[in-house]
C-alpha cells in the first residue's frame, strides 16, 4: 500500500458493474473506508466484498444525486452519456472528488481528436469547469497506467468483462494475440524512431489506486501516472516469445504502412480493423508511452514487471 496513510475515513462510491468495478471494489474492501457502488443491475458477488450495491438509472439525475449525498470520493468505470450524467449529479451532491474512467494514456498524450474516445473530452472538460468552481469546487484526479496487459492475456480484456466499450475486448483486434500466435506491431513512428509502450496489469492499478488513496485524496494532482513497464514493441514481442516458449507469427508495420492499411480497412468498411489501426497508429504516436510514473514513488509495492507478469498468466512449466 502507500508509504503513509494521511486520510480520515471517507464514504466511496464505484460507478459500474464490470470487470474493473469488481477488481477495485475487491481491493477498495481491504481498506477501512465505506463503499457503495452504482449499477445498471444488481451484482449480488460485490456485496461479498462488504459493499452495498445500488441499482440506479444513470439519465435520473435527481434519484442519482440523492444516491451520491454524503459521498466523498467517486471512481468512474463508465463511460460516454452515463459518465457526464453522474459528474453532474456529483457536482449537484456536493462530491469533494471525481476520478474519471480514463485509465491508459495519459492526458498529455491524448490526441486532440480521437474517434476512440467515447465522450473522453466531454467529460474532461466537464470536470475542469467543476475544479475551477468558486462556490463549491469538486476536485478531480485522472489515473494513467498506459496499456492494461491483460490485453494479452488468454481471451483478452473480455475475459475480465472488460473492453468492449472502446472495441479492446478481444485479442485479436490489438497488438499481440498470443492464443493465435500473431503479433502485429508498429515499430517505427512518424518520425522512423522505435515504438515504446507502458503497460500496467489491471489488479496493479486497483492497488494503485487503494494506495493513493490512503494518502489522502486532498493532496491528489490532476493526474497520477503508474508503470509496471515501459519496452519496445519489438522488446514486447521478444519477450513475449521467450516466455511462451513459441514463435510468433510477427507483422512488423512501419508507420505509413499503418495508415495505408486504416485506409483500406475503412474503404472496405472492415471496422474492427480499421479500429485496430487506429489503435496501432496511436501507439505509435506515443500514446501509451510515459517514463515518469508519479505514483510509483509514493507506493511500497513493486507492480508486476512485463516478463513477471507473463510467466504468471502464459508460462510454461
Amino acid at each position: 500500500m502507500s508509504k503513509r496513510s494521511n486520510t480520515a475515513m471517507m464514504r466511496i462510491a464505484i460507478a459500474g458493474g464490470g470487470g474493473f468495478a469488481n477488481i477495485l471494489a475487491r481491493q477498495l474492501s481491504e481498506t477501512a473506508h465505506a463503499m457503495i457502488v452504482l449499477s445498471r443491475r444488481p451484482h449480488p458477488e460485490l456485496e461479498t466484498y462488504g459493499c452495498q450495491v445500488i441499482t440506479v438509472d444513470y439519465s435520473d439525475l435527481d434519484n442519482l444525486q440523492f444516491t451520491l449525498r454524503g459521498v466523498d470520493l467517486i471512481i468512474s468505470t463508465i463511460s460516454g452519456p452515463e459518465q457526464i450524467n453522474l459528474i453532474d449529479a456529483a457536482r449537484r451532491a456536493h462530491v469533494s472528488c471525481f476520478v474519471p474512467s480514463e485509465f491508459e494514456g495519459p492526458l498529455s498524450r491524448r490526441p486532440t481528436d480521437d474517434p476512440m474516445e467515447r465522450g473522453s473530452s466531454t467529460a474532461l472538460e466537464f470536470l475542469e469547469r467543476c475544479a475551477s468552481s468558486r462556490s463549491r469546487p469538486m476536485r478531480y484526479t485522472v489515473f494513467s497506467c498506459g496499456l492494461f496487459y491483460e490485453r494479452f492475456g488468454p481471451g483478452g480484456l473480455s475475459s475480465l468483462n472488460m473492453g468492449a466499450s472502446f472495441g479492446a475486448h478481444r485479442p485479436s483486434g490489438d497488438m499481440l494475440d498470443l492464443t493465435a500466435g500473431i503479433a502485429e506491431i508498429p515499430v517505427t513512428n512518424s518520425h522512423g524512431n522505435q515504438v515504446h509502450v507502458t503497460m500496467t496489469s489491471v489488479y496493479d492499478v486497483a492497488l494503485f489506486v487503494a494506495s493513493a488513496i490512503e494518502l489522502g485524496v486532498q493532496n491528489w494532482p490532476r493526474e497520477f501516472r503508474m508503470r509496471g513497464a515501459y519496452v519496445t514493441t519489438q522488446r514486447l514481442v521478444e519477450i513475449s516469445q521467450e516466455v511462451t516458449r513459441t514463435e510468433l507469427e510477427v507483422f512488423s508495420r512501419p508507420y505509413q504502412q499503418l495508415h495505408d492499411w486504416l485506409r483500406y480497412h475503412s474503404d472496405m468498411q472492415d471496422d474492427a480493423n480499421a479500429r485496430k489501426m487506429i489503435h496501432l497508429i496511436q501507439v505509435a504516436d506515443g500514446r501509451y508511452a510515459f517514463t515518469d510514473a508519479n505514483l510509483n514513488e509514493l507506493v511500497d509495492f513493486r507492480p508486476l514487471g512485463l516478463r513477471d507478469w507473463l510467466q504468471s498468466t502464459w508460462g510454461r512449466s
